[in-house]
């Protein structure tokens, strides 16, 4: 997920952390890889799930955090560099600031129904659509259950930002780009914005930097 806007999926870029971006629940040392746009086929289907809690997995979560920091998200989930495997990783902050991180496998998304739901209808970006964004209303509280890099249970919730972001990596893990949640009207807006970017962001991003300096953030 893209960082941006208002709050939610974009917030104003932060300062700089005090300390290295990756959290413990993040394996470092990984390979920056290029980031698959919409369209791809193995952006718009269920991913695989995990049943191997292994080296290679945790090579390839190495490889997601370094690509997700590169492109200054606050998620990314192994579709978005074409690996069809049902995980994702974050670094985030919830509607306080608070800064959370992890990695989630065979996630399951829990929504707040009836008189808990509300919905905050804030802008949300994707990385894998770069330059665009636009409003996307979603649930402000969501819960995802899912298990680590070892196998063990997991589970994830929060406000703000952070639920947006659980919300747009759990959608990644299940075929759904946010853009399949907005009216038609609205998602030709979305695709004009990223036309209107695209050749900010080179066809190998973020291995080659992007040519522009946004003011937010994207999932």
């Amino acid at each position: 997920m893209r960082g941006v806007a208002p709050l939610t999926s974009m917030i104003p870029a932060m300062s700089e952390p005090e300390t290295q971006p990756y959290g413990t629940d993040l394996p470092q040392g990984g390979t920056v890889r290029p980031i698959v746009r919409w369209g791809a086929p193995v952006m718009h289907r269920t991913q695989e799930p995990i049943t191997s809690f292994d080296d290679d997995l945790r090579g390839l979560v190495a490889d997601m955090a370094a690509t997700m920091y590169a492109a200054e998200g606050v998620g990314l989930a192994a579709c978005q560099i074409g690996v069809d495997r049902s995980v994702f990783v974050f670094d985030c902050p919830d509607a306080e600031h608070a800064h959370h991180r992890g990695v989630v496998c065979n996630p399951e998304l829990y929504l707040p129904v009836g008189r808990r739901r509300h919905l905050d209808d804030g802008e949300e970006g994707c990385l894998s659509l770069p330059g665009a964004f636009i409003s996307c209303p979603r649930p402000d509280f969501a819960r995802v259950d899912g298990q680590g890099l070892d196998g063990e249970p997991v589970s994830y919730s929060g406000t703000g930002l952070l639920a947006r972001c659980l919300q747009h990596e759990a959608d990644h893990c299940h075929g759904t780009v946010f853009g399949d949640k907005l009216h038609k009207r609205t998602r030709k807006k979305l695709f004009k914005r990223a036309e209107d970017t695209a050749s900010d962001f080179p066809d190998d991003w973020p291995v080659s930097p992007s040519t522009a300096h946004p003011d937010l953030l994207a999932e």
